[in-house]
């Protein structure tokens, strides 16, 4: 008999786009949904991962506090965290060659537990 493993009660991202492409020069907004089963702050980041590479961080964002963008992506990068809406978009200008990649969107829980994980889906290639 096969069971299936279902986990319920878990804080998640979601991103629903897998795939999105882009024209040099335009503007390419990347989705993120995120829920919170407990009453902790969302702490949300978001990471690109160029063909072969280890991922590097982009930017965070945070519920309660302010989060930093890393200084190589603050001109064209950003993301606004919507805690109404359990969204963190990340929207980059001015597309080029060089952002190709595949970005993946985290939560950090935030409860205090004996152990801490960072859940992460890759989201899209552009």
């Amino acid at each position: 008999m096969a069971h299936d493993l279902v986990c319920r009660g878990q804080d998640r991202v979601d991103q629903p786009l897998r795939e999105k492409t882009s024209a040099e020069g335009h503007q390419v907004t990347l989705l993120c949904n995120y829920t919170l089963t407990s009453s902790a702050n969302a702490y949300l980041f978001w990471y690109k991962q160029r063909q072969n590479r280890s991922p590097t961080l982009i930017l965070s964002d945070f519920s309660i506090g302010k989060g930093n963008t890393e200084p190589e992506f603050k001109e064209r990068f950003h993301a606004k965290l919507d805690s109404t809406l359990g969204t963190i978009p990340l929207t980059i200008q001015d597309v080029c060659v060089s952002d190709s990649a595949v970005y993946y969107c985290a939560l950090q829980p935030t409860v205090t537990q004996t152990h801490s994980t960072q859940t992460q889906n890759p989201c899209v290639r552009i």
